[in-house]
């Protein structure tokens, strides 16, 4: 009758929890001998240590990471059984389609399902871990037992806090509840936003001390936490809690629970701003202390002959593709080369005879008029650019050699922009080095006077690079160039490629500087001289001037630097531009609380779809694509609504 009993409890525990994943849930499992065989060695225990990193999220997956396609970057022409023929189902497309719902959630990490993580699991089996590790025998060193138990500490640190930026305040599983709990033990609360923050902090603060400087064996153990990652993603953390989203945010007033208990304070506090500095500052120290303070540099002695132009252009693109750079504080290799990956999705046809990959992730002719130009102010403030016939037509100059081919009609929105534009974004008449433009094969290509020879897209329709073969090219006319490899090539028939395996920078250098250098200008102003000097370590590798010399000089509205709000809008452009495509927006238009603002904004490309053989004038015909729906709702992920039936503790997310 007792064992009866103790499995009544453990099933309403599951029932009452998290319904819909019953088999991980916050309860330990009655099956203790597999628990105690598990940790009874140390191959044993380093298994459910790994175990512990797999719930890590898909970061920069089309299909599993909603950063890449859940924002207003990226857009895709639709067809849902060919994409899932292709390499899953982008479910974060469809949320920005409005087709987020209660019954069935997209990309759901509460429950773990629609190519979401269980990360209530993934919290489960580090409690797990937690509590057990200590089993193991002298096998196991002092110094790698407190390794250990600090990884695993930050990783269920990791994973509240990646639920917290998605769902807001959730419960907190501080420790799993014994096989005797009760069922009003399991009907656990959503905790208070600032109290999940704090004890977020509290578990890395409790790790740093364990962890490594730096990974000394990177053969195997690159990817694994270090004292910088855990300090970084601390800063990231404290400046989403400061962030306007999160911090005084009157749409959250009225998120009172059932013990009449406020998930969100009413007031603005200003001084979590500059608690988010420290802490940003002393990520940035510690980085310098692990040897990770400069921002990368394309140095390939391989390609010692490239001009400094296209050096320059692949510092600013080959940041995120170049394995293990200097610059990635962190990395996962697990999801960037091969099909179905970002690589695979966004690398064009470049030659007549290439059908190898699915090139259709097709960033937004919003994104291409965010870039600066050629003199590092936005376009529309710089009178010398010719803003307003941005869209009509012009040759491009021969000194535009390396970023579009001499005499090629263009855009003008295409010319005189700064060098990350042409590091992010192929387009018609754009130059694209590498990705086998060395190789003898049929395609459009230039010899640059360096001596290189680098690929030439041709984007209109029924040409190499545009709409020839039905649904693989970019309806928008643009290419997300820094997502491939540039040594990932198509063979010479076009039927395969070599895909060279990257590590996607979860967390980088130049995304550290300007996460500090928004935290002192909103905790300190721009009268701190360092909010300028980080953002202009960054403007640097662009090879643009500082912020207030580019505004002083070339932009109409010169005193913008020296004003707090404007220095505001200035740094969040900056993040927009050196981040663009890494999956960093999408999170940042929700904390800033501007993502209603742009995302029900009309998408807008190139006319792609016109008759073949298309003209000029065809093609460069600005067209909506389509209107996306975003209303408050959306900041929030909703909780599945079988899991509020099954917990009357739990409540729903405002307006779903």
């Amino acid at each position: 009758m007792k064992s009866f009993r103790k499995f009544i409890l453990a099933t309403i525990a599951a029932m009452v929890l998290f319904p819909s994943c019953d088999d991980y849930l916050d309860v330990v499992p009655d099956n203790v001998a597999t628990i105690d065989y598990a940790f009874r060695d140390r191959v044993g225990a380093e298994k459910y240590l790994f175990t512990c990193y797999t719930y890590l999220p898909a970061f920069g997956s089309p299909r599993s990471d909603p950063a890449i396609m859940g924002g207003d970057d990226i857009w895709s022409q639709e067809d849902a059984n060919y994409y899932f023929y292709m390499g899953g189902d982008f479910r974060a497309f469809h949320i920005k389609q409005g087709r987020q719902n209660t019954d069935n959630p997209l990309l759901d990490f509460w429950n773990g399902a629609n190519d979401g993580k269980a990360l209530f699991r993934a919290i489960r089996d580090c409690n797990v871990f937690l509590e057990n590790i200590d089993k193991v025998g002298p096998d196991l060193p002092t110094t790698e037992r407190s390794r250990w138990i600090a990884e695993v500490k930050f990783l269920k640190a990791y994973y509240h806090y990646y639920l917290l930026r998605m769902y807001g305040p959730i419960p907190l599983i501080k420790e799993n509840l014994p096989i005797s709990a009760g069922t009003d033990e399991v009907r656990v609360y959503r905790e208070p936003f600032d109290d999940c923050v704090d004890y977020i902090v509290q578990l890395i603060n409790g790790a740093i001390p364990d962890l490594p400087l730096t990974i000394l064996d990177i053969s195997s153990e690159m990817g694994r936490i270090t004292q910088p990652i855990a300090l970084c993603i601390k800063a990231e953390l404290l400046v989403m809690a400061a962030s306007d989203l999160f911090n005084g945010n009157g749409d959250y007033a009225d998120m009172v629970d059932n013990r009449g208990v406020h998930l969100f304070k009413a007031e603005k506090d200003p001084l979590k701003w500059a608690r988010a500095a420290v802490a940003c500052k002393n990520a940035i120290d510690t980085c310098a202390l692990a040897g990770i303070n400069q921002l990368y540099e394309f140095t390939d002695t391989r390609y010692s002959a490239l001009s400094d132009t296209t050096k320059r252009i692949m510092s600013c693109r080959h940041v995120v593709t170049d394995r293990w750079n200097k610059e990635i504080i962190w990395g996962d290799t697990r999801n960037n080369a091969g099909d179905g990956s970002y690589s695979w999705f966004s690398m064009p046809y470049f030659a007549t005879n290439d059908a190898y990959g699915t090139p259709i992730l097709s960033p937004t002719l919003r994104m291409a008029e965010l870039f600066y130009s050629n003199r590092g102010v936005p376009i529309e403030e710089d009178p010398q650019y010719d803003y307003p016939n941005r869209y009509k037509t012009e040759a491009a100059p021969t000194e535009h050699r390396y970023y579009v081919q001499p005499g090629f009609e263009t855009a003008k929105l295409h010319l005189n922009r700064e060098p990350r534009f042409y590091a992010n974004l192929g387009f018609d008449g754009g130059v694209w080095f590498g990705n086998g433009s060395t190789a003898a094969t049929a395609g459009s290509r230039i010899t640059n006077p360096d001596g290189t020879t680098s690929w030439v897209l041709r984007m209109k329709k029924g040409e190499d690079s545009g709409n020839k073969i039905g649904l693989r090219y970019s309806i928008t006319g643009y290419y997300p160039k820094k997502a491939s490899h540039f040594e990932t090539a198509r063979n010479s028939s076009g039927q395969a490629a070599t895909a060279v395996r990257t590590s996607w920078p979860i967390f980088r250098l130049a995304d550290l500087y300007l996460l500090y250098a928004e935290a002192l200008n909103e905790s300190q102003g721009p009268t701190n001289a360092d909010v300028y000097k980080y953002i202009d370590f960054v403007r640097e590798r662009a090879g643009l001037e500082g912020v207030v010399d580019s505004w002083t000089k070339y932009s109409r509205l010169s005193s913008r630097p020296a004003d707090k709000d404007e220095m505001r809008k200035i740094i969040r452009q900056e993040r927009m531009i050196e981040l663009a495509f890494e999956g960093k927006r999408f999170w940042d238009i929700r904390r800033w609380k501007i993502a209603a603002d742009l995302l029900n904004q009309p998408i807008k490309g190139w006319s792609t779809l016109t008759t073949t053989p298309a003209t000029t004038a065809d093609y460069y015909q600005v067209l909506t694509i389509e209107t996306p729906r975003f209303t408050n709702k959306e900041y929030l992920w909703p909780i599945k609504d079988s899991d509020l039936r099954s917990n009357g503790n739990l409540i729903q997310n405002p307006e779903w």
